[in-house]
């Protein structure tokens, strides 16, 4: 009856896609691009759907090396170590045939650091950008920041006279609802133009055949056809059944289904992210626990036994089917600052757990709600059904709600959650991405996923100063002593890393992305 089910509801999903050809990719995943809006919220799978038509002045291949996009070099300048300079791709146009400018790269970081924006954190550093000429601009820090070009790979160039002439100056407010003319519309330099966009639903994009690339890049799928299919059991059909073409999201317990399949196959790689837990230490008392005046978790003992008691190998082995790594600090292996020392550092014990919850005062629990995405992470919402289990049996009885990741996320930024899972992608390298965004005491322009209430003005100001700091090894030095604090506070519960798996036919060849961010124009088609 299942699969029945599932069968129909992705006919009707798929029912108004292009037929099958050797130039039309079907692509689906379990939820869809929160927006389109380039600089309205950081989030993975929205800047995949965004990359195919937007583009920053630089990238990273698969390796994690930098490549060329709208900029084709770059330096800091060689009389002022505050300034670096970006050379401008040449005869670049925008899908609605205006030329790319200096101009659009100026307006386009402005716009980034309103206050509306979810990429502010990436340029806080920086002062001033100026067109020094069409193809020339400058971008001034406060003090030299020898790791800007890293905050740059998913930071949107926007058109700014379309940006003008269709009311879309300023980002969309998207925890308040608002909907703009960007939120469903797009005008890039990238390799692909929308033509035609149902939230949740489907995603069209043509090949745009004025592209800078062309002759660079494969460009081999003319159409995409995107297809968020948010049930496990219906991505897996559709992907049996032929009806799409390349899955990202493949469940764990169906991976030897799929890849033993005539036709499919699965590829497979680490991916640049990590899995955890916040908890609202800050409040002086919270709202979803039954403890009045106080806050549980306020109490650093608590939030350790709290960690002491997720069984991280169970969840790998039951949950996630061996397709996961356990964590003991929320950065990812590729990450400067991880070390396998502080990632071996959380353990399950359940009596000392249950030690340090009588030491804290709360031998009897207490109970908490779990705000959890149930179309975001790979088996988040069983990941969640699972920690439940395990914190009931040191006396914290969770009671769970899960929703899809454009309710949940919003509770995060707008402080209105005291226990949520959240999962973190570093696509700079670096741990100052973690600081910035996680451990930074909330501010206008910093520290905006940061719902742990947590604020200490020592580490801020370390935090910040890494900027700007230019001796490598200081620089180096000061980020684990931030990582020491992070750990020894138990600021959040880390889980594991994620395993990427990506379902495809035997008909598309693609290298899978560590960020989890396919680029169409790559792709082949055999």
């Amino acid at each position: 009856m299942k699969t029945t089910t599932a069968l129909t509801l992705t006919s009707i999903l798929l029912a108004s896609a292009a037929p099958l050809s050797a130039e039309t990719l079907r692509w689906a995943r379990s939820g869809d691009a929160l927006t389109l809006d380039p600089h309205a919220q950081n989030e993975g799978p929205t800047h995949t759907i965004r990359h195919q038509m937007y583009e920053p002045l630089i990238i990273r291949d698969v390796t994690g090396a930098f490549e060329p996009a709208l900029a084709t070099e770059w330096a800091p300048k060689e009389d002022n170590p505050n300034v670096w300079v970006f050379k401008l791709r040449e005869g670049v146009k925008f899908h609605d045939g205006a030329d790319f400018t200096a101009e659009d790269v100026v307006f386009s970081f402005e716009r980034a650091k309103q206050p509306n924006s979810d990429m502010k954190e990436l340029i806080g550093s920086i002062t001033e950008v100026r067109a020094v000429d069409d193809l020339t601009v400058e971008i001034e820090t406060d003090g030299p920041n020898p790791i800007l070009p890293s905050n740059l790979t998913n930071l949107f160039i926007m058109d700014k006279g379309w940006a003008e002439a269709n009311n879309t100056v300023n980002v969309q407010d998207f925890e308040g609802g608002e909907i703009t003319y960007a939120t469903t519309n797009a005008n890039g330099t990238g390799p692909y133009v929308l033509q035609s966009r149902e939230p949740d639903v489907k995603t069209v994009m043509t090949l745009n055949e004025s592209y800078w690339g062309t002759g660079q890049f494969p460009l081999e799928v003319t159409e995409i056809v995107y297809t968020p299919i948010q049930n496990a059991a219906t991505r897996v059909a559709a992907m049996l059944s032929g009806e799409i073409d390349f899955l990202q999201d493949m469940p764990v317990q169906d991976l030897e289904r799929v890849d033993s399949a005539e036709g499919l196959m699965v590829r497979q790689a680490p991916q640049n992210r990590v899995i955890f837990f916040g908890m609202n230490m800050g409040a002086d008392d919270i709202e979803a626990d039954n403890i009045d005046g106080k806050n549980p978790l306020a109490d650093v003992r608590v939030r350790k036994a709290m960690s002491m008691a997720i069984n991280r190998d169970a969840i790998q082995k039951v949950v996630m089917r061996g397709q996961s790594q356990p964590a003991g600090m929320i950065a990812p292996p590729f990450v400067n600052g991880w070390t396998a020392e502080m990632d071996a550092e959380s353990s399950t014990d359940i009596e000392g757990a249950k030690a340090l919850m009588e030491e804290a005062g709360y031998a009897d629990g207490f109970s908490l709600r779990l705000d959890c995405p149930n179309d975001r992470y790979v088996n988040d919402e069983a990941i969640c059904q699972a920690a439940v289990g395990m914190l009931g049996q040191i006396g914290i009885t969770v009671n769970l709600d899960a929703k899809p990741k454009a309710q949940h996320f919003p509770l995060i930024t707008d402080s209105k959650t005291d226990f949520y899972m959240l999962g973190w992608g570093v696509p700079t390298y670096d741990s100052e991405y973690v600081f910035n965004f996680l451990v930074h005491g909330r501010e206008s322009d910093i520290g905006t996923w940061n719902g742990t209430g947590y604020d200490n003005d020592e580490l801020d100001a370390k935090i910040k100063s890494l900027a700007s700091n230019t001796d490598l090894e200081a620089r180096n030095q000061d980020i684990a002593d931030i990582w020491r604090v992070v750990q020894d506070e138990q600021l959040y519960i880390p889980i594991h890393h994620q395993v990427l798996n990506w379902g495809m036919s035997e008909s598309v060849d693609i290298a899978v992305d560590p960020e989890d961010q396919p680029k169409v124009k790559y792709f082949k088609i055999n």
